[in-house]
């Protein structure tokens, strides 16, 4: 039997969290490359927080994914035929293919993988988009010194641990907050963390400010809502605020109750002379060789340690994004999809 692609497409949009209606499951025919073209096999998806924001209409820094269009998302994919010069069937390749088993490309945008190297998934992690949004985030606009403290929302996660990670090598302490007992021990336990706060804990407030009795120094943002709430009182002089994500609101429908808490913010930005910077990752695209090489140095020397979550199954893709934005998966999350 001749195989099928399968594609996992936008069926509406969704107002508040995804659910399995948002999306759609089809099957057609695979595509065949045409001159200096290839085609791809997924055998990685990478989920990512950043997808929920280009299943909405509203204007962004990226185009939406239209109604009937296939779900974005970069893969790990295997050239399954090839007519371009640079590619042969059995190269392993970092592509945009989205969510779907197979898609055509014509070279451009492409990145090779070397089969002899760490495992291929990790281009969808410590040695992709979430290695260098940490890599550059950190080095390029919190900029920590040694003895500063460095506090990192979603510290579990792909991004926050290597937060921490790379503070601890540039020689600052490393206060990672994540959700449940068993993420903080892993940050501490596994990771060297200098300390792990349960941000679901009814004193996480209090704890934070035990932990980090200096002050904070870089706040690395991932979460925002009752994370920053807590850290923004405790931020020093001059802190530096690198804002990458804001995954506690990616679901709301409006704005949460309560004060209006602008006037804070801007009084403390004003008094401390905060540097709050939003930021995507590709604003450093020039670091990607420095990255790739210095992050890669560390992943082989055990400096610094990964950790997936893994999906099989493509048709599974849905439910398991929902989770993430909840805060389900523990680490990297990726589907294994051939």
């Amino acid at each position: 039997m001749s195989p099928v692609n399968r594609r996992i497409v936008l069926a509406a949009r969704p107002h508040g969290e995804p659910r399995p209606e948002h999306f759609r499951l089809e099957e057609g025919r695979v595509p065949s490359p045409g001159e200096g073209e290839v085609l791809l096999r997924t055998r990685w998806l990478s989920l990512d927080p950043y997808m929920r924001g280009r299943m909405s209409a509203a204007k962004s820094y990226a185009r939406p994914v239209e109604i009937g269009g296939v779900m974005v998302g970069q893969t790990v994919s295997e050239v399954s035929a090839s007519r371009h010069p640079d590619y042969g069937e059995g190269d392993l390749v970092l592509a945009e293919s989205g969510w779907q088993d197979f898609s055509v490309s014509d070279g451009r945008g492409l990145r090779r993988i070397d089969p002899a190297g760490p495992a291929p998934s990790t281009a969808l992690g410590v040695l992709g988009m979430p290695g260098m949004t940490a890599y550059t985030g950190l080095l390029e606009i919190g900029r920590p010194t040694p003895g500063e403290t460095v506090v990192v929302a979603a510290a579990a996660g792909p991004v926050g641990s290597l937060v921490g990670q790379i503070a601890r090598l540039k020689g600052a302490r490393a206060v990672g907050i994540a959700g449940g007992p068993e993420k903080c021990a892993y940050l501490t336990d596994d990771l060297g963390f200098d300390a792990a706060l349960d941000h679901r804990d009814p004193g996480f407030a209090d704890a934070l400010a035990r932990a980090c009795p200096d002050g904070i120094d870089v706040y690395f943002e991932n979460v925002g809502g009752a994370v920053f709430d807590a850290v923004l009182p405790l931020l020093n002089d001059f802190a530096r605020v690198p804002v990458c994500g804001l995954v506690s609101g990616y679901n709301l429908t409006e704005l949460p109750p309560g004060p209006d808490r602008v006037p804070v913010l801007m009084r403390a930005v004003l008094t401390k002379r905060l540097a709050l910077r939003g930021f995507i990752v590709w604003d450093f695209a020039d670091r990607a060789p420095d990255f790739l090489r210095e992050v890669g140095g560390w992943l082989r020397e055990g400096k610094v340690r990964a950790r997936e979550d893994v999906v099989e199954g493509l048709e599974n893709a849905p439910d398991a994004f929902a989770g993430m934005l909840r805060g389900r998966n523990f680490g990297k999350l990726v589907v294994k999809v051939a």
